[in-house]
């Protein structure tokens, strides 16, 4: 048994081959690069066509290993909150926004004088922002009502490349739907009050089914070209950080997923009943049975690389043995690390990089360690509004490099912190949902391997639990006037 993974990430298109047991196969990844198209009026955009090819082309590669000739099933894990308007064909006539476009935020912030905004919270777990689909249909509709009329249907990424290969429509999922900001969590239809709000047809949005609901019978010319998958089930698409939430093990009560890339998140699997939102944190969907509770930050990794771009650092090396001996929050610097803006907990729309405390004596490695401890008490905020995390899974790039950095995490977070020692962990966790539905395991039957633990510090908590409420006792006399 052979799964064959597709992941849609914001930097790279890749496909992948898993075993019967959810591991990567060696050497079956096949790997595109692409970029966001970034503008100065905060735009950031794809072509969806061109993505589409590189997936294309990604499958051509992974089809001709050896370990393809048997493949069960074909799964997808997608980025999300993108959106693409397609012409009755299904041609697109948009280019693909994605998550990180900004242009629709005077949009968002009339939208939150217009309705209810925590009752929308509750209902779709998504906050009136830039980041969803409500702000950008209202932009659209406001800044370009030629093309807004043109448009027969709006999509994801993940269900326009499905349809093309298809040839037919096909279901949008709970779990990629539940990121549009348009889902009702509740019903698990597209939310009929936001759509009379903005004069959106949900003749004009994808059906909806679980992840479950399967595709086969490619188009004759995919099937000539993928002979292998032209009966395979194909099921639909979930979203990137619900699939590595699975993939992390970060499953039961009381386990949170802490993801660091170049954005960080913290987010929790839930199988209650339409559970409340807490206030600056979303709630999205892995599928019909599990929610997923969190938040993300726009700050993560990039603070690092602006760090090391900006100012005149050591080597890594020598930032590390530094960084690991240094005394907690002793350099006496409060930092915002909002260079990127703000999403979770306080999503202020104006949001910017603030650092207070400067003195002639402050050093980089100072202004570093106080941008580090600045993300990390960024995620204890959103872990706060949480508060039933009682062990946290850790993953990616950013702190497998820096012990020095998973150290301040766990001070910040005061709660043991296991670092993965899994890669692709999204595509993982679509491995994992696609055994559960065809062989009936329990996503908790594979758990990830751990690298290694690292425990708080007693004397690193105290620090920085104070410099936590100077950070926030700085954000809310910014952005809450």
């Amino acid at each position: 048994m052979t799964f064959l993974i597709i992941d849609l990430g914001s930097s790279s298109i890749r496909t992948m081959l898993f075993d019967e047991s959810a591991r990567l196969i060696p050497g079956t990844i096949v790997r595109r690069s692409h970029q966001f198209v970034t503008q100065p009026d905060g735009a950031s955009l794809a072509d969806a066509e061109m993505l589409r090819t590189q997936v294309e082309a990604c499958l051509d590669d992974i089809l001709s290993h050896p370990a393809a000739s048997h493949i069960s099933a074909v799964g997808m894990t997608t980025l999300v909150s993108n959106l693409v308007g397609l012409d009755v064909n299904s041609h697109p006539l948009t280019p693909l926004y994605t998550y990180a476009d900004t242009q629709s935020a005077e949009d968002a912030a009339a939208l939150k004088q217009e309705i209810d905004a925590e009752a929308a919270h509750q209902r779709t777990g998504g906050l009136v922002h830039t980041a969803y689909w409500p702000a950008r249909f209202r932009w659209l509709q406001r800044t370009q009502p030629a093309l807004w009329r043109q448009v027969h249907h709006w999509q994801d990424l993940g269900t326009y490349v499905y349809e093309q290969w298809f040839g037919r429509p096909v279901p949008c999922s709970y779990s990629v739907a539940s990121w549009s900001g348009l889902l009702n969590r509740e019903r698990l239809a597209w939310d009929e009050t936001w759509l009379r709000h903005l004069d959106v047809s949900s003749a004009s949005l994808p059906p909806l089914a679980d992840y479950t609901q399967t595709q086969q019978g490619l188009m004759d010319r995919y099937a000539q070209r993928w002979p292998q998958l032209r009966d395979v089930p194909f099921y639909l698409a979930i979203g990137d950080g619900a699939a590595a939430n699975i993939g992390s093990g970060a499953v039961e009560a009381g386990v949170a997923a802490l993801t660091v890339g170049t954005t960080a998140a913290l987010r929790m699997v839930s199988r209650e009943v339409n559970p409340p939102v807490p206030a600056g944190l979303w709630s999205y969907r892995v599928d019909a049975a599990h929610h997923l509770m969190g938040g993300a930050t726009s700050e993560g990794g990039n603070i690092f690389q602006w760090m090391r771009e900006t100012f005149q650092l050591p080597s890594e090396a020598e930032m590390e043995t530094r960084l690991a001996h240094a005394t907690p929050d002793a350099h006496g610097l409060t930092f915002l690390p909002l260079l990127a803006g703000e999403r979770s907990p306080g999503w202020a729309l104006n949001a910017s990089g603030t650092i207070h405390g400067l003195r002639l004596s402050t050093r980089p490695l100072d202004i570093l360690q106080a941008a580090l401890e600045g993300v990390a008490l960024r995620l204890a905020a959103v872990a706060q509004q949480l508060n039933r995390a009682e062990r946290i899974m850790a993953s990616g790039a950013a702190l497998e490099k820096s012990s020095a950095w998973l150290q301040m995490m766990a001070d910040a977070l005061a709660r043991p912190i296991a670092l993965l020692a899994e890669t692709e962990l999204a595509a993982r966790g679509t491995a994992l949902l696609l055994l559960s539905a065809q062989e009936g395991h329990r996503l908790t039957d594979y758990p990830p391997q751990i690298k290694h633990m690292i425990a708080p510090r007693e004397a690193g908590v105290r620090a920085l639990s104070a410099a936590r409420e100077r950070q926030r006792a700085l954000y809310d006399m910014l952005y809450k006037l």
